[in-house]
């Protein structure tokens, strides 16, 4: 059963989140200087320690668990509002690892410009996690309680395809109420009801080395079977269903006077629905040579499901938008062509809404930045939505 939130709670969240504006700016603060490039274990213990220790001050929080993923550090999963009964909890999902190399905060350290805090990390999405612990402080400080437990799952390898927190997303989302993803929005604020799913393969030809000034007749070209593979794979583009296919890294031949024996690339796929996405996936992986005496050998596969715009998806967000108009914005909707850990869950059929974090820019870019004024809103959004589901 949906809990109807009167316009007076709504208000007093997001109040709660403009008294704590400066600790949850402190905390935002500590995660962008302990810099957690995705792979750093010692950077994702860091940032586990400080998010433990944060909620940890959290009376409604039930457990904290640091998770180990041997290549990449710690998973974090924090329970809070835990009941006796069994009922199916709403997963809030994050990460703490960035793109940034370590080093990236000394060249753009934390800085307030105006209405603007700049520092790598900050907009993807270290803001946004220390904004998951302050809703359920508010949530707790406002009595707006929620109906059913909260768990918040942040993994440390998002950034690098998800290996490790794959399977501790999906385990986490299968039974939940609701999935609500705290990654950035899409310009405006809008939430994201729909992602593209995403493949990634590398195709290898292998022809036969010959002088190029000699004998050319005698070599098979790698370089030219590989083009003509590009060719192919780029007919595979469909603007109209979404379907894109891309190939990104080349590398081929050895000397200028050779016939080159061996090349090689990266394809980035993108599609908007499963369907789709098994249908390029096998035309992908059964590419024919032109040249029968070249080799062709592709590998890789889907790595993220779609996240698909359904009826269950479509409803959690006008329930977000319901929400949002007490607060007296209209939370538009966007569909995106980057992937998340939001696609596994919409995979699973789950109700999930992405993009709920604060506003901002810059994602993995030298200006990443947030909006100060845009964090009671969000923030109010967030816990709104979890005392009301």
């Amino acid at each position: 059963m949906r809990n109807e939130l009167t316009i007076e709670q709504v208000i007093a969240l997001r109040d709660h989140f403009t008294a704590r504006q400066h600790e949850l700016l402190a905390l935002t603060c500590a995660l962008v200087e302990t810099e957690s490039p995705s792979g750093d274990k010692d950077g994702s213990s860091d940032v586990a320690s400080l998010l433990a220790s944060a909620a940890g001050s959290i009376s409604a929080v039930t457990s904290v668990e640091r998770i180990t993923s041997e290549d990449f550090g710690e998973h974090i999963r924090i329970r809070a509002f835990v009941g006796e009964d069994d009922a199916a909890p709403i997963v809030i999902l994050g990460h703490t690892d960035t793109v940034h190399p370590r080093g990236a905060i000394k060249e753009r350290p934390w800085r307030a410009d105006g209405n603007r805090i700049y520092g790598p990390g900050i907009f993807d999405m270290k803001a946004n996690v220390a904004l998951a612990l302050e809703a359920l402080h508010a949530c707790e400080a406002t009595n707006t309680l929620p109906k059913s437990p909260i768990t918040i799952l942040l993994t440390c390898d998002e950034e690098s395809g998800s290996p490790s927190g794959r399977s501790l997303v999906e385990e986490e989302a299968k039974n939940a109420r609701a999935v609500l993803v705290l990654e950035p929005p899409a310009s405006g604020g809008r939430v994201k009801t729909g992602r593209k799913g995403t493949g990634i393969f590398a195709i290898e030809v292998r022809g036969r080395a010959a002088h190029a000034g000699l004998e050319p007749e005698k070599g098979i070209s790698a370089v030219l079977e590989l083009a003509r593979q590009t060719i192919r794979l780029t007919n595979l583009n469909d603007p109209a269903t979404g379907t894109t296919v891309t190939v990104t890294v080349v590398q081929g031949g050895t000397h200028s006077n050779v016939v080159p024996a061996e090349a090689r690339a990266e394809i980035d796929m993108r599609f908007s629905s499963a369907e789709a996405g098994r249908r390029i996936e096998s035309v992908i992986l059964n590419l024919k040579p032109f040249d029968e005496r070249a080799q062709v050998i592709v590998s890789g596969g889907i790595n993220r499901p779609p996240l698909e715009r359904t009826a269950k998806v479509r409803g959690l967000y006008q329930q977000a938008r319901e929400i949002a108009g007490m607060l007296d914005f209209d939370l538009g909707e966007a569909s995106v062509g980057g992937a998340s850990d939001g696609n596994f869950v919409g995979a699973l059929g789950v109700a999930v809404l992405d993009g709920l974090g604060i506003e901002g820019d810059g994602a993995h870019a030298a200006h990443e930045h947030i909006i100060v004024d845009n964090i009671s809103l969000r923030g109010a959004l967030l816990a709104g939505l979890i005392a009301s589901l």
